[in-house]
């Protein structure tokens, strides 16, 4: 490679290490729900396994005797091609359509990741006569697939439905058509969005759509686990929910819930689906087996909200208040320096966590993120919010 580049990106590794921003892939061995790194066994409170289903050996054993015992069914460990091509399994279709089952009979798409459906669909949906209208914190998979949209688009300020409306009203009417993206669960703050007000919004514009991307809040919301837009009744009246099986599903994978005409669309113009070879029929077949249990789940969604009760309400009356509505509860340290040391210390007490820096977050906003599990006990619960307050 040219000397010119090496040492380019040599100066910047080395600017980023100077000032704690530097990341590098962790050395850690991950087991179910725990983590082991220098010989120190600690709760791992940095993954998206909000119910703890990836670290459920009982229903792995479960969904594999199922499999032994299922005739003319092929768990392949690998598609071999895009979907367009023979990857398109049995089991994608059986799990498309358990999918279309409990989002009331809606057409489902499934994806192999929630990166490759954003940064995908959105560009697909939109043409020039189309107006993208975000929230400023969507996640980065979002903000890539407005950048690759041929479209107009303007970012509202967070959760703030006074200049979402101010937005709708002077713009709405120059477009043909009007996409308000958000997220349900914001992956840095914990906090929700405002749907109901959302909703209410659209419903004033004929040429209005939302799309919610639900990745942090399916599994965790609604009385089936649908996610935010089943807790708040508003599962019909969401035109686009982005859903994900990498979290609280504890597999891999992301779909989309939309209308049949739109999915039929999408499978011919979206490209990162369109080229990308599809999941493992064994991975499908998992997703599907956690997916038919979901409803069922309601006591481990009833303990992972307890346990998120016991820390935010613990950080309020130590003067900590935070914005966490949900299972992610920020501790915002300020620097990256501060966020590094207090995630050691975190570790040094057996609570494996993170630091998140600049550009995931702002600068001057880095933190520690928890994201709390189902399995965490209310005693450790209090034992990590004693941590943090010794050490924030």
């Amino acid at each position: 490679m040219r000397a010119g580049i090496t040492e380019r990106l040599e100066r910047e590794l080395s600017r980023l290490s100077a000032t704690d921003a530097l990341r590098v892939l962790p050395s850690a061995r991950f087991g179910h729900g725990t983590v082991e790194e220098n010989g120190r066994q600690m709760i791992n409170l940095s993954s998206n396994d909000y119910l703890s289903i990836a670290s459920d050996r009982e229903l792995e054993r479960e969904f594999l005797e199922q499999l032994r015992e299922s005739e003319g069914v092929e768990p392949l460990m690998s598609s071999s091609s895009s979907r367009l091509l023979t990857g398109e399994s049995r089991a994608y279709r059986e799990l498309e359509a358990t999918l279309s089952m409990l989002y009331g009979g809606r057409a489902a798409m499934v994806f192999s990741s929630g990166y490759h459906l954003n940064s995908g669909v959105l560009p697909a949906l939109c043409d020039a006569k189309t107006l993208i209208l975000a929230d400023k914190l969507s996640h980065a998979s979002i903000i890539d697939g407005i950048r690759m949209s041929e479209c107009e688009h303007k970012r509202f300020r967070h959760n703030d439905m006074a200049h979402l409306e101010r937005l709708l009203d002077d713009y709405a009417g120059k477009f043909n058509d009007v996409i308000v993206v958000t997220e349900s669960v914001f992956s840095m703050d914990g906090d929700i969005c405002p749907l109901r007000h959302i909703v209410s919004l659209k419903e004033r514009y004929p040429n209005v759509s939302i799309y919610l991307d639900e990745a942090h809040g399916v599994g965790v919301f609604g009385e089936g686990g649908l996610g935010v837009a089943e807790a708040e009744g508003v599962l019909d009246k969401v035109d686009f929910i982005v859903g994900t099986m990498g979290k609280a599903l504890g597999s891999c994978g992301a779909y989309l819930i939309c209308d049949r005409v739109v999915k039929e669309y999408l499978v011919n113009k979206v490209r990162p689906f369109i080229f990308t070879t599809g999941l493992p029929p064994v991975t499908l077949m998992w997703s599907r087996f956690v997916i038919e249990r979901l409803a069922s789940m309601n006591d481990r969604r009833k303990r992972l909200a307890r346990v998120g009760g016991i820390i935010r309400d613990g950080l309020a009356s130590a003067g900590m208040p935070t914005v966490s509505e949900s299972q992610i509860i920020p501790v915002v340290a300020g620097s990256c320096g501060r966020s590094v040391e207090l995630a050691r210390k975190l570790r040094e007490e057996g609570f494996y966590l993170l630091p998140i820096r600049p550009p995931t977050v702002p600068e001057g906003a880095s933190r520690v993120r928890v994201s709390l599990n189902a399995s965490l006990s209310e005693e450790d619960a209090e034992k990590l919010l004693s941590v943090i307050k010794r050490n924030i």
